[in-house]
């Protein structure tokens, strides 16, 4: 899989890492070859992502990831060649406060976020519970493969 990183605010190298390890893994588990797979994953501060989350879905706060999906449906997705699923956008600060929340460590929450946006490029949601335990249940698997357990 390529993951085309910014290098601003970019976490370890043990971090992105893990993130290639798991992205791959995760297109794995829909049928996709990691090797034709493309997606770019964006660092930044509060506030660039706060103005994405008002300028694209709306939502006047600060959140941690939001997800930009190249396909609707993964039926449209190329048979051949390169397969660029979208973008990903990460605010590592969003992170470090979650994490602290949360008890996990900044590297487990920078690579979940990671995992659950690719979910979204694949065109999972968690709009209603059904989607959120599917979506969930995805998300720790991939989790448990790297090693990364809650």
């Amino acid at each position: 899989m390529n993951i085309i990183f910014s290098e601003e605010r970019m976490p370890g190298q043990a971090v992105v890492d893990k993130m290639i390890i798991a992205g791959a893994l995760c297109v794995e588990e829909e049928g996709i070859n990691p090797e034709n797979v493309v997606v770019s994953v964006t660092f930044v501060d509060e506030e660039e992502i706060h103005s994405l989350n008002k300028q694209y879905r709306g939502v006047d706060k600060v959140t941690d990831v939001l997800s930009f999906p190249q396909f609707n449906d993964l039926n449209d997705l190329p048979e051949d060649g390169e397969i660029c699923l979208g973008d990903v956008v990460i605010c590592p600060e969003q992170a470090l406060l979650q994490a602290d929340d949360f008890g996990h460590t900044p590297e487990r929450e920078l690579i979940y976020l990671f995992v659950h946006s690719v979910f979204h490029l694949l065109g999972y949601d968690h709009m209603d519970e059904e989607e959120k335990v599917e979506m969930r249940a995805k998300e720790e698997l991939i989790m448990s493969k790297i090693g990364v357990e809650r």
